[in-house]
């Protein structure tokens, strides 16, 4: 049996690092286990006030229940016209993207070896509202631009970090999801 201390030792960035190279291993030689689908559902409340329910997902060959429904809610600031009830969408969209790269900056570096004492980030997107209320054809529907600045402490060189940057945007499925095409299918639920 393994003490408690010889259990640490497998940890860097809270990452079990022994579980994650079991984890490659199982995907090497079995990669059907590598497919997931997340899903969740959405209800809208009133004006831009909605709720997203979160509840399961499927992976590893099986569905997987959360321990608890996540609710999010949704909202407009008033100058939006909405009431703040929670962030907008396209502000839930930058914290996707934060927490998506920042976990695979703490993934990559735990594979690594490379502890990290914190990663912050700051986010910014520009969005013009004239394409969303269809206003001009010219402007794009959506961020025109984001833009993610990164703050590492860990004991490595400015180089480690840039390159830790690199492998995050290299790997996190939510990065790639905004910055290159995916294909999104939208259909009326009968």
């Amino acid at each position: 049996m393994e003490t408690q201390a010889a259990v640490k030792q497998n940890m860097v960035n809270g990452v079990d690092v022994d579980r994650l190279f079991a984890t490659i291993d199982a995907i090497k030689e079995s990669p059907s286990i590598a497919k997931f689908r997340f899903r969740a559902t959405n209800k809208w409340i009133d004006g831009g006030h909605n709720r997203t329910t979160v509840v399961d997902f499927y992976g590893a060959g099986e569905d997987h229940r959360h321990g608890t429904a996540f609710e999010l809610e949704a909202g407009e600031h008033p100058v939006l016209l909405g009431l703040d009830e929670g962030p907008n969408p396209v502000e839930y969209l930058l914290t996707a993207l934060a927490g998506c790269m920042t976990s695979s900056i703490a993934y990559h570096a735990a594979a690594r070896g490379i502890s990290i004492r914190g990663v912050e980030s700051r986010l910014e997107g520009d969005l013009d509202l004239r394409g969303f209320l269809g206003l001009s054809p010219d402007v794009k529907v959506g961020y025109e631009n984001i833009r993610v600045y990164f703050k590492i402490d860990a004991d490595i060189s400015e180089e480690q970090k840039e390159e830790l940057i690199q492998i995050a945007q290299k790997y996190s499925p939510v990065f790639n999801s905004v910055a290159r095409p995916v294909a999104v299918e939208v259909k009326l639920d009968k």
